[in-house]
């Protein structure tokens, strides 16, 4: 049975929310008509009658034409694969704001099969059979009568099938509740655009984890500057955006949603992954659950001098949150969302009553000047030294995306990437880099029964040809060159792939961890003493993703990182060059941000690497960025800060 409790919001009609015609979009009538043809197929209707709803969603949300218009005219009947019965249905809904006896059927269907549905690898005509024959109706059902053994003795499944309704069940589990990064972020940015268009928004903002940069983000938060007198109108238009899959509520400042993918106005695309991060994620059934989710967002309109202290309230966490809230108490004020108001103007009076008396803030800058502090960026509101730091004028100065001139870890199509030297290397020149580091995968790593790795002689070849390339960049003045490394895996033992006499070839070596069931089988200590053993040896060069995290996934292994920090350190101060990366992709971000600070604090330069395997994948390199900043990191502290000339001379 799976160890995951899985909780998936069961279908119901959408209820209008205004007062007037038309009373849905068009995004809304779509998505009646795809839930309806599905719950036909779950009552094994007739086919010609479920074809007709699927092709109306279709044809609906490709529609180019306003369908209020097109209903008002009575033209939409004229729409090709638009017939009477669900013209008459759709002109209802957005004329009336009803659905017909369509919630008749709704209410037959058990909410658990149309949970089921939600379970990648699992369609309706599966879900019938399980519960005509099995009276499986929930997803706690299904899992454990996979768990008995029972799906397996099915006509048309059997034992992989019963495998693989498993990991959909685990992989839906997962997937639940937060997004990655990245993903949440391109929901973020799109939101706030259109909220930020709309008439009477002075300005809009993102807040919460995401302006956090947290890893993984739960719902959005947008704070807008909105007059009082426009706040209704503001309302009405956020609840108008097509691409609301839900409104959960809308109160007098506040409008909560859950927003679909179809914001994005294009296909969500993974791009070229790491193959064993692709296979641990979910493969395909995690892409089609990625181009098909949702995320909940609110948008909290506030008037305009009230807007720095509530971006300030919903972006810091609740412990950052706090200690301003005391540092203020010192100061005979209070601190909330409304407002920094002194004490004795307040008396009763609450919210927006009481930030009638609050001190000036145009933006945040304004509040940390009025408690005699630096202004704190926005990664760094964690409670973890910030505020002291700003009191005493020593926060960092933060590393830029700008600050980068090159990276260490990507792969070309000699390991598992897709794209060839030359296609990497103008790549990154196009990001205005002086280098790049090449560590294409070395011969042990096996994936699905595949080797992945390059041979050694295939290695040395590409050595080869990067000096090749060198030379002519040199020879035509371009200040930029390619660094051949390779990705060696740490055996279990400490040791690293290929012999010594072929690393000593390299310019780098990146010591990765791959064979993640052996190492999470063992112990702390066990997995600490071969970690170290590997920096130890002295062609190796980086610390690959430390702990083998995969976002959402895994955990990575057991390892005491402060144990293999303090020996990278002592290394360091003995001459030998040894880097711990934060492997930028979002589906790791590994070293964890709250580790940066401390390998700064040992005398261990940290390098971003963006793990590429294709030349989209460079790009991560801005994740990989905002955890160095949650961890403290400026230019200095990062080995992609120097220039492509200093990193020769340090890797010679």
């Amino acid at each position: 049975m799976s160890e995951y409790m899985v909780s998936v919001k069961a279908w119901a009609l959408p209820k209008s929310r205004r007062d007037e015609a038309p009373h849905y979009s068009k995004a809304q009538v779509a998505t009646v008509l795809e839930q309806v043809a599905t719950l036909l197929k779950l009552k094994d209707a007739n086919p010609f009658r479920i074809r007709a709803y699927e092709n109306g969603a279709r044809i609906i949300a490709s529609l180019d034409d306003d369908l209020w218009e097109l209903s008002q005219s009575g033209k939409i009947t004229e729409v090709k694969g638009i017939g009477k019965g669900i013209a008459a249905m759709i002109s209802e809904s957005l004329g009336e704001g009803s659905w017909g006896d369509l919630q008749s059927l709704y209410d037959e269907t058990p909410a658990g099969m149309i949970e089921m549905l939600a379970i990648p690898g699992i369609g309706p005509k599966r879900i019938k059979q399980l519960h005509d024959e099995l009276g499986i109706d929930s997803i706690a059902e299904l899992s454990a009568a996979c768990g008995d053994d029972a799906i397996s003795q099915l006509d048309g499944f059997g034992e992989k099938s019963q495998q693989k309704i498993l990991d959909g069940i685990d992989l839906l589990a997962r997937f639940q509740g937060r997004r990655r990064l990245n993903v949440g972020l391109l929901y973020a940015e799109a939101f706030e655009a259109m909220v930020a268009k709309i008439d009477g928004v002075e300005h809009a903002q993102l807040a919460g984890s995401a302006r956090r940069r947290r890893e993984t983000i739960g719902d959005l938060d947008i704070v807008a500057a909105v007059k009082p007198d426009d706040v209704e109108a503001v309302t009405e238009a956020i609840l108008a955006i097509p691409d609301i899959a839900e409104v959960k509520g809308a109160g007098e400042s506040k409008v909560s949603v859950v927003l679909e993918a179809s914001i994005l106005q294009h296909d969500m695309n993974l791009g070229t992954l790491d193959g064993g991060v692709y296979q641990a994620i979910g493969g395909d059934d995690y892409s089609g659950l990625e181009s098909s989710g949702t995320i909940d967002a609110q948008v909290r309109m506030v008037p305009p001098h009230v807007f720095a202290f509530t971006l300030a309230y919903f972006t810091g966490s609740k412990e950052h949150n706090i200690h301003m809230r005391q540092l203020a108490i010192d100061k005979g004020l209070r601190l909330n969302e409304f407002g920094l108001i002194p004490d004795e103007k307040v008396g009763e009076l609450k919210g927006f009553e009481a930030a009638e008396f609050s001190l000036p803030a145009a933006n945040e800058e304004d509040i940390y000047h009025h408690l005699e502090l630096d202004w704190v960026p926005p990664e760094l509101r964690e409670d973890m030294g910030e505020v002291d730091a700003a009191k005493a004028k020593t926060l960092p100065k933060l590393v830029m995306p700008t600050d980068l001139k090159g990276s260490f870890h990507n792969h070309t199509i000699l390991s598992d990437g897709v794209a060839t030297l030359e296609q990497m290397a103008a790549a990154a020149m196009d990001m205005d880099w002086q280098f790049l580091g090449i560590a294409d995968h070395s011969q042990m790593l096996n994936i699905g029964g595949r080797q992945i790795g390059a041979d050694a002689e295939d290695l040395l070849e590409q050595g080869e040809n990067i000096r090749t390339l060198n030379e002519m960049w040199a020879d035509g003045g371009k200040n930029f060159r390619l660094l051949h490394g390779a990705e060696c895996d740490i055996l279990p033992d400490g040791s690293l792939d290929y012999d010594d006499e072929i690393r000593q070839q390299l310019s780098h070596v990146v010591a990765s961890v791959h064979q993640l069931p052996t190492w999470r089988a063992r112990d702390e200590v066990e997995n600490t003493e071969a970690l170290i053993k590997a920096i130890e040896d002295p062609t190796c060069t980086i610390l690959g993703h430390p702990t083998g995290r995969i976002l959402q996934v895994r955990e990575g292994y057991d390892v005491d990182m402060h144990a293999v920090l303090r020996r990278m350190g002592e290394l360091n101060a003995e001459g030998e060059l040894k880097s711990v990366e934060i492997n930028a992709s979002p589906y790791r971000l590994d070293l964890d941000w709250r580790f940066c600070h401390f390998a700064r604090d040992q005398g261990v330069p940290v390098c971003i690497n963006p793990d590429a395997h294709d030349t989209a994948g460079l790009r991560d390199v801005w994740f990989g960025v905002q955890m160095a900043r949650k961890g403290w990191l400026e230019p200095k502290d990062l080995l992609n800060c120097y220039t492509g000339e200093e990193i020769e001379s340090m890797l010679r």
